[in-house]
């Protein structure tokens, strides 16, 4: 139920976000589109489904309905994996759901099909997971960042199926995301594109990824982890901190502030389980609960009240009682 109210809350939206005007102009120019023109286009995944909205007459709202539908699905999938569900989700809220999920629809949707991938590897179905990101890459390209971490993960324990993850990645980079990558690399980095807050939000990756770097071993131990997980999860950290490192070596942090996205996943799996790696008992370390709660509530303030382009997302305004359009 939680799940369905954040679904509706953040796809019936009207004016939020700070791409509300470019994604109104996507909408816009695939109405003029057939089905194979709209497979052509850079995102098919997101193509499509506005095609099938243009086909249905409906409008925006609906297109923003379904893919708040999917975030929600991948996100609540991976948070039912974690020992404290609505801790991840609390974590989830300041920037994840209300910035992210409002603001950037491609990003969001395919960070909730990275969410439901990343569940999935708790049965060790890595096949799977090469699915998911193809499915993900499909709404926003830069997703295919995340399968060379959970391959190089895999690269000890099975080298066949490692294999096959880099033979995917190599295909799908050339298939889907190499023109892309130039495109991002023309507007971000030869253009020095520079996000404002970019070094803030990429700490917020920094410092759950310290966290489980130091204790690691914590972490395996308390949840039972298997290798592989705790790969995973290793990789997420190092590919983080290297973000900060590039991050001072370029000019182009908007560049790194997209990429970043992909690593969210880190804060929702360390913060959840971080109450639990502190205590004897085996139950959660309320102290350390009620300090992640609080350190939630100051980023959602802080966010809110002097984020640059916070206004594109206040007043909150909903179909239908704004504009259907």
């Amino acid at each position: 139920m939680a799940g369905l109210l954040t679904a509706v809350l953040i796809g019936l939206r009207y004016e939020v976000g700070g791409d509300w005007i470019p994604y109104m102009v996507i909408f816009d120019r695939i109405a003029y589109k057939d089905f194979w023109g709209t497979l052509a286009e850079d995102d098919p995944g997101y193509a499509l489904i506005n095609w099938v909205v243009i086909q249905a007459g409906l409008k925006i709202w609906a297109v923003n309905l379904i893919c708040a539908a999917i975030f929600c699905w991948g996100t609540i999938r991976f948070a039912k994996r974690q020992p404290n569900p609505w801790l991840a989700i609390v974590v989830a809220v300041p920037y994840l759901i209300i910035v992210i999920a409002m603001g950037y629809t491609r990003q969001a949707v395919a960070i909730g099909i990275i969410f439901a991938g990343l569940a999935s590897l708790d049965r060790q179905t890595l096949g799977r997971f090469v699915v998911y990101i193809l499915f993900a890459a499909s709404f926003h390209k830069s997703a295919i960042i995340v399968l060379p971490l959970v391959a190089l993960a895999a690269a000890r324990q099975r080298f066949a199926t490692a294999g096959l993850l880099m033979l995917a990645g190599v295909l799908l980079y050339y298939l889907f995301v190499d023109a892309a990558i130039d495109r991002m690399m023309t507007n971000y980095v030869e253009h020095e594109m520079a996000s404002e807050g970019a070094g803030v939000r990429v700490s917020m990756n920094l410092l759950p990824a310290a966290i489980y770097l130091l204790y690691q071993k914590r972490f395996q131990q308390t949840f039972q982890m298997s290798d592989m997980q705790v790969k995973v999860w290793r990789n997420l950290a190092l590919g983080s901190v290297a973000l900060l490192g590039m991050l001072f070596a370029t000019t182009a942090s908007t560049a790194i502030d997209r990429l970043a996205l992909y690593f969210i996943p880190l804060q929702l799996f360390v913060w959840s389980r971080l109450p639990y790696i502190f205590t004897e008992k085996g139950r959660a370390n309320g102290q350390l609960v009620i300090v992640i709660i609080a350190y939630s509530a100051l980023i959602q303030f802080v966010w809110l009240n002097y984020a640059t382009h916070a206004e594109y997302w206040l007043p909150y305004q909903t179909f239908p009682f704004g504009n259907p359009y």
